[in-house]
């Protein structure tokens, strides 16, 4: 099973990790070794050591110092695209990201000129680089910085391998010393798959609305476009729906081991999506159906078969709770609740989830999502189910998130066979939430011990076995949270495994080593300190000593 009985941690272990920092334990640092020694302060970050690995680098010679007068410039057409105000948004960032560190003003302006940070958008067929929608060309002379895209979100990817080209420091909300120099050279860019996910857990464990940005943030760096909420399970419903009021406040009013729980109003969510649209993510919000439904069953009596509604539920069992597939009104509830949902939503997609249905029969599991794809499509969105919906019938155009371990389900070969894009989560590669060994204070084992190097080798375009290479619609990194509670549990299981995701998404297939890999992780460490990320110190990547 996705997520076996965990054992809740005592408080006290939950304080050791919240607390822990950047701090490695003895058991964890890593040896000391010349890879693991500091870099020289003053020699500028080689143009390859980012993460994820770009497509293509050329060196040159020289550098490029920001210094106290240098302009960010953005173009942009006036037409009807938005081009110019999407670059003068991402241009803000940019400046938002640089200032505090550097003290420099970095007046953002549409004034032409050979010097300083360029941003440039500039349309296909007019001059651009060969490039997609997230594609984006990094060129760097002693002049200037210019970063060329075709669409703001080349733009914004562009500007963050210029964040990691920085020093870390660059991270830190004091004014530092610098210097900001960066190497001399092109970068020419784009992603490998479409679809670079996220998963966040907000149903067994409830995090508010600040917290999600937190999460959005760190996964901007690294290109992360999808972020996918779980906004309901057995635990917990965390969206308001005006039309079935009480699965938020009775449904939302707990979380696992009995806290308070809560849930979000439709302005914290219009909040989220808008802040994630801002760093290029869309939000995929999931409702999962018809298993992991006892927070609306709890709600809402005439939901269950027998028109009685069972307490709420703060363990962590799966499996147990099912919709009333016979009753009318469950697809009353359904249509409802995606009607206002997808209004909400101005991605897409709209996951509803189809794991776990164990108390579901086969013929009554086919029978709803027969049902309830067409709503989805009603509403204008793309149908996103977990791969059990290779089992079922899946609608034309509906994408299948895999979670098993290793690749050889039949229905999901045959289902990739006949048109069905396929998320990969394989829960022993890239689930965020498994232990990283057996004294890893958080997170769950029932899919193994999972360290980063674990996460990292394996390849998306090869892992389900027979189906075909185009199938693969991209990866994502799902974090289940029955053991976690705080942004610092969410940071200590992902870091530093979120990031070698993000590149075997991103990245050509040809650019995915190992051992390339994990100094160039290892030299985010220092990134990651200042931007006070709680990260694991694997003692398999090479961390700098100082």
């Amino acid at each position: 099973m996705r997520r076996r009985r965990a054992r809740l941690l005592c408080s006290l272990l939950l304080t050791v990790v919240a607390g822990a920092g950047t701090a490695a334990s003895s058991a964890s640092a890593a040896p000391a070794s010349p890879s693991s020694a500091a870099p020289d302060a003053a020699a500028p970050t080689p143009l390859d050591r980012v993460v994820p690995a770009p497509a293509s680098v050329r060196p040159a010679a020289g550098s490029y110092a920001i210094h106290p007068d240098t302009p960010i410039r953005v173009s942009g057409s006036d037409g009807s695209d938005g081009s110019a105000r999407s670059a003068r948004r991402v241009a803000d960032y940019l400046a938002t990201v640089l200032r505090p560190a550097t003290g420099y003003r970095l007046p953002v302006t549409a004034r032409a000129g050979g010097d300083g940070i360029r941003l440039r958008l500039t349309p296909k067929g007019a001059g651009a680089p060969k490039l997609g929608a997230e594609g984006y060309r990094l060129e760097v002379t002693g002049r200037a910085i210019t970063v060329t895209a075709r669409a703001s979100a080349g733009l914004f990817h562009g500007v963050q391998t210029l964040r990691q080209l920085l020093p870390a420091s660059i991270e830190r909300t004091t004014r530092q010393a610098g210097p900001w120099r960066i190497s001399a050279g092109t970068i020419t860019d784009e992603p490998r798959y479409a679809w670079r996910g996220a998963m966040l857990d907000v149903s067994r464990h409830f995090f508010g609305v600040d917290q999600v940005k937190r999460y959005i943030d760190q996964l901007a760096l690294y290109k992360i476009n999808r972020l996918h909420l779980h906004l309901s399970d057995d635990q917990g419903w965390r969206i308001a729906i005006d039309s079935w009021p009480r699965l938020a406040t009775h449904g939302g009013s707990t979380q696992v081991g009995g806290g308070p729980g809560g849930y979000y109003t439709k302005d914290d969510y219009r909040e989220i999506v808008s802040y994630a649209a801002g760093r290029e993510l869309t939000v995929v919000p999931e409702i999962d159906m018809p298993g992991h439904t006892n927070a609306a069953l709890a709600s809402y009596a005439e939901l269950n078969c027998d028109g009685v509604a069972p307490p709420l539920y703060t363990g962590t069992e799966v499996g147990f709770s099912s919709l009333c597939v016979p009753k009318d009104v469950t697809y009353d509830f359904v249509d409802d609740v995606i009607r206002e949902l997808a209004a909400l939503t101005p991605g897409p997609y709209l996951h509803i989830g189809g794991d776990e249905a164990h108390s579901t029969s086969h013929e009554d599991y086919v029978a709803f999502m027969d049902r309830v794809q067409p709503v989805v499509a009603k509403y204008g969105k793309t149908v996103v189910g977990w791969h059990q919906l290779t089992g079922a019938h899946p609608a034309k155009g509906a994408i299948a998130q895999y979670w098993g371990t290793d690749g050889s389900e039949k229905e999901v070969t045959d289902a990739a066979k006949a048109g069905t894009q396929l998320i990969l989560s394989p829960a022993n590669r890239a689930y965020l939430d498994m232990k990283y060994d057996a004294n890893t204070p958080l997170g769950q084992n029932w899919a193994g011990y999972v360290e980063a190097k674990q996460s990292y080798d394996w390849d998306p375009g090869t892992y389900i076995k027979d189906a075909p290479a185009s199938s693969v619609l991209g990866v994502e990194a799902p974090l289940w949270t029955e053991t976690l509670e705080t942004s610092a549990h969410i940071e200590y299981m992902a870091f530093p495994r979120l990031p070698g995701i993000a590149e075997l998404g991103w990245s050509p297939a040809s650019a995915h080593d190992w051992e390339s890999y994990r100094v160039r992780v290892a030299a985010q460490g220092p990134r990651w300190d200042a931007m006070g990320i709680t990260y694991y110190h694997s003692p398999q990547i090479p961390w700098p000593t100082s």
